[in-house]
């Protein structure tokens, strides 16, 4: 796995057959205009993956941004649509007529005409909720609202429950908080040995470990910065990292790391960091 290349055209396969970038941009807690500033500047750069969800409140700054960018003559390569990734993700689970109308609500905001790859935010509602907002997931894939569908924050038990109603579309990705600082191996695993893609939110750890001795002496080691090193970590083990910023400069740099390989040993010492740091929420056990 360490001598794998990647960079900004890489794209990882999906269960269902499609394929999706391996690196995303996410635009979590960011809104108007940073917000479409932050997906420009990246879809520019290379990226062809932006992370929104109905919670974030920039779905419609999201859609804009991508299709501005796609009529503009920064396109230099004539890419359309189909070539720009979408993530979005469902506010909250509920019966299935609303979860049905908020998908529909979403692909209207976006202004896309339809959405690449649709969650379930979490496993909040119980065990009902979760499995009629799945059907409603299933039905949009049917009527081409959506291409894919997915989960995030689900904990083992979750996508045991999902896989146990014998769905008849599966979840291609879990999007989980996932870092060298909280590995999640029960959940990765899982979702490796069942096909599902492990979404990595938070790779870079919100900055709140750059300072580590571990990640510091890495980072000079490779010749890389922090945040590039926590992104190379997230790839190497097969996951989709989804690096935030609102700095260009910041944008482009986390992407940029084709030029190095994290070694074996360095990738275990890496693992070991694993404190069960959550940086945000963590719904993964939830009832």
């Amino acid at each position: 796995m360490a001598q794998q290349s990647f960079s900004l055209a890489s794209r990882i396969k999906l269960s269902n057959g499609l394929s999706a970038p391996q690196i995303r941009l996410g635009v979590y807690l960011t809104s108007g205009h940073e917000t479409s500033q932050a997906v420009r500047w990246a879809l520019e750069a290379g990226y062809r993956g932006i992370d929104s969800a109905q919670m974030y409140h920039n779905e419609r700054e999201s859609g804009q941004a991508i299709l501005d960018f796609l009529s503009s003559e920064t396109n230099m390569e004539g890419l359309q649509r189909e070539d720009i990734h979408f993530t979005s993700k469902l506010a909250s689970n509920s019966a299935y007529d609303a979860a049905r109308k908020a998908i529909k609500r979403s692909v209207k905001e976006c202004g896309l005409g339809y959405i690449d790859l649709f969650l379930l935010h979490s496993p909040y509602g119980g065990k009902k909720a979760r499995l009629d907002s799945w059907r409603a997931v299933e039905d949009a894939i049917d009527d081409g609202e959506i291409k894919s569908g997915g989960v995030s924050n689900y904990g083992v038990k979750h996508l045991q429950e999902l896989i146990a109603s014998k769905p008849r579309i599966m979840p291609v990705v879990n999007q989980v908080e996932v870092h060298p600082f909280n590995t999640r191996t029960d959940i990765t695993s899982f979702c490796q040995e069942h096909g599902i893609v492990v979404e990595a939110y938070a790779p870079l750890v919100r900055a709140l470990r750059m300072k580590h001795p571990s990640i510091v002496s890495l980072s000079q080691k490779y010749s890389c910065t922090a945040g590039q090193l926590l992104v190379r970590w997230s790839l190497q083990h097969g996951y989709v990292p989804l690096p935030k910023s609102v700095k260009k400069d910041r944008i482009v740099e986390n992407a940029n790391i084709g030029s190095f390989s994290i070694d074996d040993a360095d990738m275990k010492t890496m693992d070991r960091l694993d404190e069960y740091l959550v940086t945000d929420w963590d719904p993964t056990n939830c009832p």
